[in-house]
């Protein structure tokens, strides 16, 4: 797969690492990593691998300041990296079906572009999903002396379930304000998500929610036992690619 990675620049010069597996079909699956995440991680390989098994197209790449994409991780916002995802999709969208498949904060970034790509989305697959997180998982839940910190040194960094730190900017958190999601839309769309049980980063109600916005007759939620925040074991994953293909049959 890594041969065959590639390089777009977007309107702001940010170099963006994506692969486009293109079987020629009237469907293409695309997957959104997660915060700190990257295109080489269990899930997105795995999406990869479902879409060649059942020839359909698929794409993964990286917002910038992740990965092997430009910039600095610390640099970046919702906004940009909404925008990084909508110039990829743009440039490999022939105007064929579409699927988005969002992990935890990539979720938000899928749901940020419902609108622009809304006349060829026909399923979307949400996987602990997080949107609106820096304010409902973050900003809510920092003390005074905490956000006192985050304005005045303009960045912080807190530790996730995993024991690694995540760098949080003053500027993450503002523009967060500016694209919360949650009770924003409604929208006619078959929709899978997922969440555990033992996720620690992000609480299943945050799933509930999201659920809200969805209409239609195709809507479900699968609740895993014990499962953390990644999802990324084999038990977890084989049912998380049974269940979208059971959407794809739906939908096609």
């Amino acid at each position: 797969m890594q041969k065959k990675n590639k390089f777009f620049k977007t309107s702001t010069k940010r170099k963006i690492r994506y692969h486009y597996l293109n079987k020629q079909s009237d469907l293409t699956l695309v997957f959104f990593h997660g915060f700190m995440s990257d295109m080489l991680g269990k899930k997105p390989k795995i999406i990869l691998q479902l879409a060649k098994k059942i020839k359909c197209n698929c794409l993964i790449f990286e917002y910038s300041g992740h990965g092997k994409s430009s910039d600095n991780f610390e640099n970046g916002t919702i906004s940009k990296w909404t925008n990084d995802a909508k110039q990829i999709i743009k440039k490999i969208h022939k105007k064929n079906k579409l699927i988005f498949i969002g992990s935890s904060m990539g979720s938000w970034i899928a749901l940020n572009l419902f609108k622009v790509f809304k006349k060829y989305l026909v399923g979307f697959v949400g996987i602990a999903s997080a949107p609106d997180f820096t304010e409902l998982l973050m900003w809510n839940k920092f003390n005074k002396s905490l956000k006192k910190k985050l304005f005045k040194e303009k960045i912080i960094f807190i530790k996730n379930e995993y024991g690694s730190e995540y760098p949080i900017t003053k500027n993450l958190i503002l523009d967060g304000k500016k694209n919360k999601v949650l009770n924003k839309f409604k929208i006619n769309l078959p929709v899978i998500l997922f969440h555990g049980t033992h996720d620690r980063s992000v609480p299943i109600i945050i799933s509930k929610k999201t659920l809200k916005n969805f209409k239609g007759s195709y809507k479900k939620l699968y609740i895993i036992k014990k499962g953390d925040h990644s999802l990324s074991n084999k038990k977890n994953l084989k049912f998380i690619t049974t269940k979208i293909k059971e959407l794809i049959k739906y939908v096609n």
